[in-house]
């Protein structure tokens, strides 16, 4: 009875996991700022002052020298500029972008053990055009993931379109089903999962979750691996939160995977929440986007989620236990090649396939994206196809859910119309899908947003098909999104100087927010 009383249940809702966290990191910001402020106010800070001077200037001069992502460089060169004595210091306190040591050899160590399960095997992109050919080399070898044939794919232009087929799916398991999600949360769209989830289990399937620790900080109860695992559903949360000031904490598992027998896959933007299947309403319609695949390509996504699985909690040396079943008989719908991204390494996957897109693009690229928070490589890269005479369009949100990132997102909107770019906002609601579709031929639909966490900080994923039939049917959703939509237009664009600086200002820092 004690714990019913409201005023027991009022503080157990104040003092979680969140509030307790973001107390600890403000107190850590705190005393660093009094520490900061002692030492450069006190006896001595002539020296003081003078070594934290020289230290932001060295720090400048390795930044311009060093091989990195120029939006990253220049956030950092202007944070030394703007706090010259106090920039230094953050920079070598939190201006490693890495993921931790400890982290990235787990992680490593399991990807250099399996990159032969991952060798592409001849002949399905052989029937590419040089440029497809050219993009399926580049992830084959880079990625490294295979292109594979004998494989059907299915678009879905919301999450609530893909809902039904997924739990069909779920019930048809009869091995293994494997989920990776940055979100999940209780409610309808995770509650009808997991009770088939749980079923299955019980009849032996062998199933797993990773999900992302922080993504679903809300969502889920303190409880919830316990729960899971007593119900002989594997869990492991990623990269568990903790009240540390670390850049560190933004390598977040942003990939929505799920694989059921080897033999089908999900990937997309949909996360395990309500509002992704409209159930809830939060920012008016929420616009989505999935694909599923069925054959030999989801062989991707299972060497993905067993790697990352295998890094925490190992089980297997052996992967070809998993290997899809082909389809009888053979699919022939184009080259589908699905693939991951990582800030293990220095390897922009994600980024370059885009960018090679806009580079090859010759009659017209289409965007979902609901962040645009792009350096000046991207940047250029929308504006060259445009100015070539390219029909680019972005459809970005009309109803935003974060306020701030909106404004930067609405920044790079003049250059980008005064080059001949087109840019809508879906004005029903929030467009979170994450899609690029170009000339009837090549198409992208995976968990990758524009901005610069989804391209250097987050662990991702997204499908490349080339010469498929889904890639009409995502260029119609488009087509029949547009509509919908409020097409932006340069006298939209026009601020004060107080919106022109902050909006510089964003650009600048948006690699280290």
């Amino acid at each position: 009875m004690f714990y019913r009383l409201p005023f027991v249940k009022f503080f157990s809702r104040i003092l979680n996991r969140v509030t307790v966290t973001v107390i600890l990191v403000a107190l850590q910001l705190l005393w660093l700022c009094w520490v900061f402020f002692a030492i450069t106010t006190g006896t001595g800070r002539v020296w003081v002052n003078g070594v934290l001077n020289a230290l932001s200037l060295l720090i400048i001069l390795y930044l311009v020298r060093k091989d990195e992502n120029s939006a990253y460089k220049v956030g950092w060169i202007a944070l030394i500029g703007i706090l010259p004595l106090l920039g230094g210091a953050l920079y070598l306190a939190f201006g490693n972008k890495r993921p931790s040591r400890r982290l990235r050899l787990k992680m490593q160590a399991v990807d250099d053990a399996h990159k032969k399960d991952l060798a592409q095997q001849p002949g399905p992109a052989d029937t590419l055009d040089a440029r497809g050919l050219g993009q399926s080399r580049y992830v084959a070898k880079y990625g490294p993931y295979p292109a594979w044939r004998n494989t059907r794919t299915q678009y879905f232009s919301c999450g609530e379109a893909m809902y039904p087929q997924l739990l069909a799916d779920l019930e048809k398991a009869e091995k293994t089903i494997f989920l990776e999600f940055f979100i999940v949360s209780h409610g309808y769209m995770w509650n009808g999962i997991e009770k088939i989830l749980r079923r299955k289990a019980a009849q032996g399937v062998d199933v797993r979750l990773i999900y992302d620790d922080f993504g679903s900080l809300l969502g889920l109860p303190t409880d919830f691996v316990v729960r899971m695992e007593r119900a002989h559903i594997r869990c492991i949360p990623f990269n568990p939160v903790v009240p540390l000031l670390s850049l560190v904490m933004n390598h977040r598992d942003h990939r929505k995977i799920v694989v059921i027998d080897g033999t089908v896959a999900y990937t997309g933007g949909v996360n395990l929440a309500d509002e992704y299947i409209n159930k809830e309403q939060r920012f008016g319609y929420w616009k989505d986007a999935a694909l599923r695949v069925e054959g030999d390509a989801a062989w991707n996504f299972t060497v993905m989620f067993l790697n990352f699985w295998n890094a925490f909690r190992p089980s297997e040396e052996d992967y070809s236990p998993f290997r899809p079943a082909p389809l009888e008989p053979p699919v022939s719908d184009g080259v589908v090649q699905p693939y991951a991204d990582s800030p293990l390494d220095e390897e922009p996957v994600a980024e370059t396939i885009y960018l090679n897109i806009l580079a090859q693009a010759q009659r017209y690229v289409y965007i979902y994206t609901p962040y645009l928070a792009i350096g000046e490589e991207m940047l250029d890269a929308l504006r060259n196809a445009a100015k070539r005479g390219v029909d680019v369009r972005l459809v970005l949100p009309g109803i935003p859910d974060k306020k701030l990132v909106f404004r930067l997102s609405r920044s790079y909107y003049l250059p980008l119309l005064q080059a001949g770019v087109r840019i809508f906002e879906f004005t029903p609601g929030f467009l979170h899908a994450k899609c690029w579709v170009s000339d009837d031929v090549t198409a992208v639909v995976g968990s990758i947003n524009m901005d610069y966490r989804s391209l250097f900080l987050h662990f991702e994923c997204g499908v490349l098909l080339q010469h498929s039939s889904q890639v009409a049917v995502l260029r119609d959703d488009v087509l029949a999104t547009l509509p919908q939509c409020r097409e932006v237009q340069v006298t939209d664009c026009r601020t004060s100087l107080p919106g022109t600086v902050l909006d510089s200002v964003l650009r600048l820092l948006s690699p280290l927010m």
